[in-house]
This record gives C-alpha cells, sequence and structure tokens, in this order.
C-alpha cells in the first residue's frame, strides 16, 4: 500500500473498499518536519495494507479541513466509516503513530473534540 495524494483515482477505490480506517496526514509543503515524515509515513503504509493513507498539503487541499486550523505538524485523522476517531498533533516519530493506529483499529466511539467532517467522503466527492 502506498501514501496517496487526494487528487490520485486509485484512492476512490481504496476508499470504498470495505471500512478500512483512514488516516490522514496535514503537512504542508515549505514544513521541513513534513519533508522529513513522509518517507517513514510510505514504509510505514506498506506495512499496512488494511489501512487507507492520505497525504493533505494544507495550502493545496484545505477543504480536507472544514473549519479546523492546523498550526503544528504532523497533524493527524484517524477516520473510520465516516466518524473521527483521533485528530490531532503528534510528535514526528512513526513509531507513535505506528501505536495509535493499533490502538484506535477496533475503535468505534467517535472523537468528542473539533475535527473535520466526513473527510473520506470529501474525498470520493472530489474524485467523483
Amino acid at each position: 500500500m502506498s501514501v496517496f495524494l487526494p487528487d490520485n483515482p486509485a484512492l476512490a477505490a481504496q476508499l470504498e473498499a470495505g471500512n478500512k480506517l483512514l488516516t490522514v496526514c496535514y503537512c504542508a509543503a515549505w514544513c521541513d518536519t513534513c519533508k522529513q515524515y513522509l518517507p517513514k509515513l510510505q514504509e510505514l503504509a506498506a506495512k499496512q495494507p488494511d489501512v487507507v493513507f492520505v497525504w493533505v498539503d494544507i495550502e493545496d487541499y484545505p477543504e480536507f479541513l472544514d473549519d479546523q486550523d492546523v498550526e503544528n505538524f504532523p497533524t493527524i485523522l484517524l477516520e473510520k466509516e465516516g466518524k473521527p476517531l483521533f485528530f490531532g498533533t503528534i510528535l514526528p516519530h512513526i513509531g507513535q503513530l505506528e501505536r495509535l493506529i493499533e490502538a484506535m483499529a477496533d475503535k468505534d466511539d467517535p472523537f468528542e473534540g473539533d475535527s473535520p467532517e466526513n473527510v473520506r467522503a470529501l474525498l470520493l466527492e472530489a474524485l467523483g
């Protein structure tokens, strides 16, 4: 599996395939931390075929944030079946994201804070 950009047509098939956990990494092209994090995220994606990974540059695709602001990177959204399970900044250590994904894989309770709404549907609509 790879890390998809929001405009990749292959992303639609992944999003439509069952109830895979969606992991969105919000980043910015100018961010040095993001540049260093992307290859690690790609390695993690290769080891996690049941998770869909999407790399969203907040300046190119602000519509995938709703009214939320991203002030620190990486900011991660974990979503399952249109429900956000986690939305927040994590340390730029890929092991932290890997543990978070493991912890959230079986979780069904939605995140209680502010988060973008149904990013899966927004991505599918954009790919439409």
